[in-house]
């Protein structure tokens, strides 16, 4: 296994920066996304408050040549949704926004889901108990315990609610690379895998599935949808590892109370 990176205590401040300059790009979302708005529009909005506002520097721009700022996956698309010009949003729709953030050398990454207008309510259900799988797997997070205790706790919370859990994307680690080890699994066997250590940086972002777990690319080449063309959701937030639990990096305000 690659290498896994201790952030010490001067990393971790800087992290927490970028944390919580990415929550703060999140609540200027909160003001502008609603039914009518392009996701270029979002894309454009978040660029522009991330480089002017906040004078970090958008990561996932150039990653891999990706072109924007920004993932909006909305309905059935599972992730790595593209924005565009001309798919607006409308009432019902359920989105994720997925947003990266460097500053000082270290990334952050978080994703939200956002319910447009009147969401019928198995979509909200299935936005709620995406929530819900990704605490589970969080509250596990402790030096101590195993990556498969993590992927266990979400697995377990999703099927338990009849839904599925993608297998081919996981979290991963973070720092001043977008991508470090571990990978992340959001399912897996209680006690199996990686020993977290405290000084450890990650994400968990499950992807929940309404219907059953398979997935497809589209010809873009970046759109995952699922199979079935049901409902997908997903979030996330940056973790680090403590001695006695957890630190999430990325919390936003409404998360606080």
């Amino acid at each position: 296994m690659a290498d896994i990176t201790l952030k010490n205590p001067e990393e971790l401040d800087l992290m927490r920066e970028s944390g919580r300059l990415l929550a703060s790009v999140f609540a200027y979302l909160d003001q502008h996304i609603s039914a009518g708005i392009t996701t270029m529009a979002i894309n454009d909005s978040a660029e522009r408050y991330i480089v002017d506002e906040l004078q970090s520097r958008p990561a996932s721009k150039g990653q891999y040549d990706y072109q924007y700022v920004l993932n909006t996956s909305v309905n059935q698309v599972v992730c790595h949704g593209v924005p565009s010009d001309t798919q607006t949003l409308k009432s019902g729709d359920i989105i994720n926004v997925d947003i990266t953030l460097e500053k000082n050398g270290f990334i952050a990454d978080s994703s939200k889901m956002y319910m447009i207008g009147e969401v019928m309510p198995l979509a909200k259900r299935l936005v709620d108990e995406t929530y819900a799988a990704m605490w589970a797997g969080i509250r596990v997070v402790k030096a101590g315990v195993t990556l498969g205790d993590v992927g266990h706790a979400i697995q377990s919370h999703a099927e338990k609610h009849g839904y599925s859990v993608v297998r081919e994307y996981c979290g991963h680690g973070i720092g001043r690379e977008m991508h470090e080890q571990p990978e992340v699994l959001h399912y897996g066997r209680a006690g199996k895998g990686l020993v977290l250590e405290a000084g450890m940086t990650f994400t968990i972002e499950p992807m929940i599935n309404q219907g059953k777990a398979k997935i497809k690319m589209k010809k873009d080449g970046w759109t995952v949808v699922t199979a079935d063309k049901k409902l997908s959701a997903q979030w996330e937030h940056t973790i680090a590892v403590t001695a006695d639990g957890y630190e999430v990096l990325t919390l936003r305000e409404e998360e606080m109370a």
